[in-house]
């Protein structure tokens, strides 16, 4: 582990953009469930009833029971050592960004700046019909008789800002995660197996340019056979040791 860990410092202290992939994974220690695995959100809801742009539009209080739940976990949810460690890695300038698949925040909260939300978050809302925007504020007020959440302009639903099964990803998000990717010559992959597009693709990118990729990861993901260094074990542990052993 030593010299994984040896490897890795001197890989992130000698590279010039270097960016951070993260999934689910990093937040289950938060006390967010990974959605897909035992006891996620998922195992209680069909992602094509609660999760999808049809599902919002043809019912939306069934997708905002769903929302109402997920959103209490993100609001009893605080960073963890992980959060913490790579926005330590960005503060010393040794981070350009962190690419995450997650909706949750926690990246912010941790004191990460520059964060590309590839799949959206849930600190803003906006009504479907008018477009008139809200903060999560009144979205955490909501109870079982408020739901869904009505736009008080025009009687709309309200969504959050979310990439919903059947949308596309946000163009700004493409623009700016596609500068990073271009300009990165190292990938930190921490918690995600690499199952959803087009979001998978970052860290394979980085790497057909000649990109270093380390990953940190419980289990099997798609980029076994790209990583330069891996880690099997949990990112609370090993991404606060490589912060420290780089920003010393």
């Amino acid at each position: 582990m030593e010299s994984l860990l040896a490897r890795a410092a001197k890989a992130l202290r000698g590279a010039r953009h270097a960016v951070a992939f993260t999934g689910a994974g990093i937040s289950v220690p938060s006390g967010i469930p990974d959605f897909r695995s035992p006891g996620g959100l998922w195992s209680r809801f069909d992602p094509e009833e609660v999760a999808s742009i049809g599902a919002l539009r043809a019912r939306p209080r069934r997708v905002w029971e769903f929302l109402i739940e997920a959103m209490d976990f993100f609001g009893r949810a605080a960073p963890n050592s992980a959060h913490l460690a790579l926005a330590r890695l960005e503060e010393e300038g040794r981070l350009a960004a962190v690419i995450t698949q997650n909706i949750d925040g926690l990246h912010q909260a941790a004191g990460s700046r520059r964060v590309i939300e590839f799949h959206g978050g849930c600190e803003h809302f906006h009504c479907m019909s008018c477009a008139a925007t809200y903060p999560a504020a009144g979205a955490r007020r909501l109870t079982r008789e408020d739901i869904p959440w009505r736009c008080a302009e025009c009687g709309g639903v309200i969504r959050p800002d979310v990439v919903f099964f059947g949308e596309g990803i946000p163009p700004r998000a493409v623009d700016e995660t596609s500068h990073h990717a271009s300009k990165a010559d190292l990938v930190i992959v921490v918690g995600t197996s690499g199952e959803v597009a087009p979001a998978n693709q970052i860290p394979l990118r980085i790497k057909a340019k000649g990109g270093t990729v380390i990953e940190i990861n419980l289990g099997p993901t798609l980029y076994r056979d790209v990583t330069d260094i891996r880690f099997d074990a949990p990112a609370e542990d090993i991404l606060p040791r490589l912060a420290s052993m780089v920003c010393c």
